[in-house]
């Protein structure tokens, strides 16, 4: 792995084409909200399908937790609908058989030349793309538990929103003041949404 690529750094901002076809960014895809990267062996891999299993399974509750998910495989563009499809997941599968991610980031599984996978990582990234924790799957006891997701994204999130703990001080007066720059979400609502809010 690239020597920058480390909890604190920045992830490279890819632009690949996802699942529709469609060129996608992966600061676009994240938004402000933390998200779970895994750079995957693609299709042909069991444990690239269990890990997956594994991920849809949790999607609800890392969906509800507003957090992101984003694959990307080596895969070309059917066999990476075929992937997605096969897991059962809802969430952005990238392409990238030119394999511009696993040369940049020199993570190129070089004891498999058959099908040139990346060595399988999987990251918990802060907004902005901000590494909190990499993961090498290259053995599957490598990869996260949903119990080391659940972790990271609690210390994840817990460092990048203001509004982890109401209690905290000047939080209540910023709300009853009408700034509501601290509070997830809020910038998004329409000014009458706020008015009923705040009781105004």
């Amino acid at each position: 792995m690239r020597s920058d690529i480390v909890p604190g750094g920045v992830f490279p901002d890819y632009l690949l084409p996802d699942h529709t076809d469609t060129p996608r960014s992966l600061s676009e895809l994240q938004g402000d909200d933390p998200m779970i990267l895994t750079l995957a062996r693609g299709h042909y891999c069991p444990k690239e399908h269990q890990q997956h299993l594994d991920l849809a399974a949790m999607q609800p509750k890392i969906a509800v937790a507003y957090t992101g998910i984003v694959t990307i495989a080596t895969d070309e563009h059917h066999t990476l609908q075929e992937f997605r499809a096969s897991v059962g997941a809802a969430w952005p599968f990238l392409s990238d058989p030119g394999r511009v991610v696993q040369k940049d980031l020199d993570i190129q599984e070089y004891t498999d030349p058959e099908h040139d996978p990346m060595i399988p990582h999987t990251l918990v990234l802060k907004p902005g793309l901000v590494i909190h924790s990499i993961y090498n799957g290259y053995w599957f006891w490598g990869r996260p538990s949903a119990a080391d997701l659940w972790r990271d994204l609690r210390a994840a999130t817990r460092e990048s929103r203001p509004d982890w703990d109401l209690a905290a001080p000047g939080l209540r007066e910023a709300w009853r003041t009408g700034d509501l720059s601290s509070f997830h979400g809020w910038d998004r609502r329409t000014p009458d949404e706020i008015r009923v809010a705040l009781g105004r």
